[in-house]
């Protein structure tokens, strides 16, 4: 505690005298705010677990629960609740928030057939990515299994690595990729073939732009899918396998008809984690398209309305029917996790 005191100490004296150190550092920035945030949060609960020990012993006992949930309670509050509701207030007003204008921000919103658009390539996105990244982890979880324990750890990390790229930084590969001519890997591919140069991410045919940019976000999940899947899939107890294969089962009929059944759970609780994700999507369309050539999402509509229309008012509709749209997939993960943990 000394310590940190005297580690927070220096730092605001140091920002006191040379205020552009600070101003040109953002290493020292991030540092003081590190050091202030975890010494903060640490003094805070000091001082709080004080107070409620210096209570008498049966209120203490009472308010202890209560005094450490409080301030978990109070940041949900601040960062979800208040912005939730202040969200749905600024949907009902104009565009720079200034008077009520009621429903005409989703009457304008549902009227825009960029919008009914994006509603399509959102059904799209929430119809393929999902079911094709839980598909691919199943089988490279069973397969990964199959290896030696070495060639095992060496497969998962490859698979595994892109999760650790940041949207933008996958979009900006995959640009490589997808690039016009044959300085594009797909189109050298394509014209190695004898096929002639294809702008992939500027066509709108078929929706083909945004099968492309799916594939991206199916790269970066494939990882998460398949640690989560393998993990469910060696906690298939063995004896139910191999009674299966006294039965006279096929390996194929043991997958479907033993393992699938037993892993269900984590292939629910897969697909509705990548499905809220593609509800969101957002960077890849921005960085790739920026929603051109019919490819836009809800979630980049949102932010060509708030700050490139400067409409704040529809902007503000848009997400509270993203929301609206989110809400019945939580309440269904939140009663599957109800019903997994009460099957225990």
């Amino acid at each position: 505690m000394v310590a940190v005191a005297w580690l927070v100490g220096n730092l605001f004296l140091a920002f006191a005298y040379y205020p552009e150190w600070f101003a040109n550092s953002k290493i020292l920035i991030g540092a003081l705010a590190l050091v202030a945030g975890v010494g903060g949060a640490y003094l805070f609960f000091l001082f709080l677990n004080m107070a409620v020990e210096g209570l008498p012993e049966r209120m203490s006992e009472k308010a202890t629960p209560y005094a450490y949930l409080f301030p978990g309670f109070g940041a949900i509050a601040l960062m979800l609740l208040y912005p939730t509701i202040q969200t749905i207030n600024y949907s009902f007003a104009n565009a720079d928030s200034t008077e009520y204008v009621g429903l005409q921000n989703y009457q304008d919103i549902f009227g825009s057939q960029e919008f009914r658009d994006s509603i399509l390539n959102n059904v799209l996105w929430l119809l393929i990515v999902p079911a094709v990244t839980v598909a691919i982890g199943v089988v490279v979880a069973v397969l990964a299994d199959k290896l030696t324990p070495q060639g095992e750890k060496i497969a998962k990390s490859v698979i595994f690595a892109p999760m650790a790229i940041s949207f933008v930084g996958a979009s900006a590969i995959w640009l490589l990729v997808y690039a016009f001519d044959t300085t594009g890997l797909l189109n050298a591919i394509w014209a190695a073939f004898g096929g002639d140069p294809v702008a992939w991410l500027n066509t709108s045919t078929a929706r083909l732009n945004s099968i492309l940019m799916m594939v991206i976000l199916i790269w970066l999940q494939v990882g998460f899918a398949m640690i989560l899947l393998s993990s469910a899939i060696k906690g298939v107890p063995e004896d139910t396998i191999e009674a299966a294969r006294i039965d006279g089962a096929t390996e194929l009929q043991i997958f479907w008809q033993v393992v699938i059944p037993q892993i269900k759970g984590t292939i629910i609780t897969v697909f509705i984690t990548v499905l809220i994700l593609v509800l969101k999507v957002f960077d890849i369309v921005y960085v790739l398209t920026n929603g051109n050539f019919k490819s836009n999402v809800i979630a980049n509509l949102f932010f060509n309305r708030l700050f490139a229309d400067d409409q704040a008012g529809q902007a503000a509709a848009i997400v509270v029917i993203l929301l609206i749209a989110v809400l019945p997939v939580l309440w269904y993960q939140v009663r599957h996790f109800r019903e997994e943990e009460a099957g225990r």
